[in-house]
C-alpha cells in the first residue's frame, strides 16, 4: 500500500520526457503544506481553539460585590513564609504549586530543578508550594519541620483531601492577592508538571501589547465540558449544584497564569462565590470565577492539559508545561533539557510540531506515548 503511494506520486514525464504531470506538483504541495502545518502546528491548534471558545460574559447570579469580601488575614494559614517574603523579593512571577502532604518527593524534585530558579531572563521569580491540613499527626509533624527548612510552604485551614481542591484553590488565590501584590503574574501549577518559566516569560514578552497591563487567564483552554452527572464519579457534580449543561470555558487546572489584575479579580469573585456542595473541581471553579468577573481564558498549545505529551528535548524547551511527569522524570528531563546549547528555531518548531502530532496519535489510538 505505502509502494502504491510512493509510486502515484512518482514524477510522470510527457512523451519527450521534459514535463511533469499534474499529479506530481500537487502532490508536491501536499509534501510542503504538511510540512509547514508541522513547523506551526502550535499556531494552528490556537487558531482553531480560538474560534471555537465562546465569548460571550455571562453575569453570574448570587455573587456578593467584591467590596464586601474582607481581607486575607496571615492567622488564616497554619504555616506560611514570612508576610515580607514577596515585598523583599519582588517577584516579576511568583509559582504557586498546590501539592498534597504526602509528595514530598515531588516538591523536592521541583526545588531541584525549576523551582530552584530565583532568577530567569533577568527577571525575579519565586515558587511557593500550597498545602491543606494533614490527616496523619505523623505528617503534619513532618510538614512543620520542611517549611522550617525550607520556608516556602505555605498550608491552608482545611483537610488536604481530593475533594477539597478547590477551598486549595480559594486559599491559594486569597495569599497571593494578600501577601504578594509586587507580581505581575502568578501562576498555579500541580507538582506533577514540569514547569519552565523561561519559554512561559518569552511568550509573554513577544507580545506587542503587555499583557501586565491588563486581564489575563492563560493556559490550555478546555471547551464546552459538560458536568458530570455520575454519582460514582470523583468529579460528580449534581444539577442542583450546577444546572447548566456545560461549563463555561476554563483553563485546565493542571497549570495556568494569571495577570495581576486578573488575579485580583477572580479571587475576590471567588472569595464571595457561595460555594456548593459537593465542590465543583478547581479549575472549573476558577473558570466559573473568571466569567463572573468577565475575565476570559486565553489559550496557549504550549501548556498540556490534554493528551500527554512525549519527552522531546527541543520540545520540552519550547513546552510551558508538561504534566504527569514523575520525581524521577523530572530530574532526568530538566538535566537532558539543560545539558547543550538551546535548540535552533527550526529545531525548535519541528520537534514541538513532532511532539503534538505524537501527542495526538497517541490520543487517538488510547496509548499513552513516551510516559
Amino acid at each position: 500500500m505505502v509502494g502504491r503511494g510512493l509510486w502515484v506520486c512518482k514524477p510522470r514525464f510527457g512523451k519527450r520526457g521534459s514535463r511533469f504531470g499534474v499529479l506530481p506538483l500537487l502532490c508536491a504541495a501536499i509534501v510542503t503544506a504538511a510540512l509547514f502545518s508541522l513547523l506551526f502546528v502550535d499556531s494552528i491548534e490556537s487558531w482553531v481553539t480560538s474560534m471555537s471558545m465562546n465569548a460571550a460574559v455571562e453575569a453570574h447570579a448570587g455573587i456578593i460585590p467584591p467590596q464586601s469580601v474582607p481581607p486575607t488575614r496571615p492567622e488564616e494559614f497554619l504555616l506560611m513564609p514570612s508576610p515580607l517574603v514577596c515585598q523583599r523579593a519582588k517577584p516579576y512571577l511568583i509559582t504557586m504549586v498546590t501539592s498534597a502532604p504526602a509528595n514530598q518527593r515531588a516538591r523536592q524534585a521541583i526545588r531541584d530543578t525549576w523551582g530552584g530558579e530565583d532568577r530567569v531572563k533577568g527577571l525575579r521569580v519565586m515558587t511557593l508550594f500550597m498545602v491543606g491540613v494533614a490527616s496523619d499527626p505523623g505528617l503534619a509533624k513532618l510538614l512543620i519541620e520542611e517549611a522550617r527548612e525550607r520556608g516556602d510552604l505555605i498550608q491552608g485551614r482545611f483537610v488536604d483531601t481530593y475533594s477539597n481542591l478547590t477551598l486549595k484553590t480559594l486559599s491559594m488565590l486569597g495569599w497571593a492577592r494578600r501577601f504578594c501584590p509586587q507580581a505581575h503574574f502568578m501562576a498555579k501549577v500541580d507538582d506533577d508538571v514540569l514547569f519552565n518559566p523561561s519559554s512561559l516569560l518569552h511568550f509573554l514578552n513577544r507580545s506587542r501589547n503587555p499583557y501586565e497591563q491588563g486581564d489575563l487567564y492563560l493556559g490550555r483552554v478546555h471547551l464546552r465540558v459538560a458536568p458530570d452527572r455520575d454519582p460514582e464519579s470523583k468529579h460528580y457534580l449534581p444539577a442542583g449544584a450546577y444546572p447548566p449543561s456545560v461549563f463555561p470555558d476554563y483553563c485546565s487546572g493542571t497549570a495556568y497564569v494569571l495577570s495581576r489584575s486578573a488575579l485580583l479579580k477572580i479571587s475576590l469573585a471567588a472569595a464571595a462565590s457561595p460555594l456548593s456542595t459537593p465542590l465543583p473541581p478547581e479549575d472549573v471553579f476558577v473558570g466559573l470565577c473568571a466569567r463572573t468577573a468577565g475575565v476570559l481564558p486565553s489559550h496557549c498549545p504550549l501548556f498540556s492539559g490534554g493528551p500527554a505529551v512525549p519527552y522531546g528535548r527541543c520540545c520540552y524547551q519550547a513546552m510551558v508545561s508538561i504534566h504527569h511527569i514523575s520525581p524521577r522524570d523530572m530530574l532526568r528531563y530538566w538535566a537532558d533539557v539543560h545539558s547543550s546549547a538551546p535548540c535552533s528555531w527550526l529545531g525548535l518548531r519541528a520537534s514541538l510540531g513532532v511532539c503534538k502530532v505524537r501527542a495526538m496519535l497517541g490520543l487517538a489510538l488510547g496509548l499513552e506515548l513516551g510516559l
